[in-house]
């Protein structure tokens, strides 16, 4: 098993979810991997949890990557968050990920969940994403 990838993916993901227009247009540059000291905008992304199992072979180490990416707000309803998760995912299954070690064989989407927090009080949506990546 490898998981030489796992800090390169997370970094292409980031920088890929702050550059991308639709992203932009709908979180106003609120993607964080962590989350900021103080008062959060009312509607973000952040990186979340991340699954990893082996993927080699003969020919060399890759390993498999479930990755969360969660949509926040404090907005009534689901709609603003659900543009938002659109944006997220049109531009994760749309990219041609560039990591700094390896690359990306693949990229899919598992499964999303919308539900309610904070005793209804904000609306939050996890992405759940795989990718399969190789070291070369």
């Amino acid at each position: 098993m490898s998981y030489a990838m796992g800090e390169a993916l997370q970094a292409a993901v980031y920088q890929l979810l702050q550059s991308d227009p639709g992203v932009q247009a709908q979180l106003a540059g609120a993607v964080y991997d962590a989350l900021p000291p103080g008062p959060l905008p009312s509607l973000y992304a952040t990186l979340g949890e991340e699954d990893v199992r082996d993927r080699s072979d003969k020919t060399g180490a890759g390993a498999l990557h479930d990755l969360d990416i969660s949509v926040i707000t404090a907005a009534p309803g689901f709609s603003e968050a659900k543009a938002a998760a659109v944006a997220v995912s049109d531009a994760l299954l749309g990219a041609d990920l560039v990591l700094s070690r390896g690359r990306v064989v693949g990229l899919w989407f598992l499964r999303a969940r919308a539900r309610r927090i904070d005793g209804g009080a904000q609306r939050r949506i996890d992405l759940r994403f795989r990718a399969q990546t190789e070291d070369i």
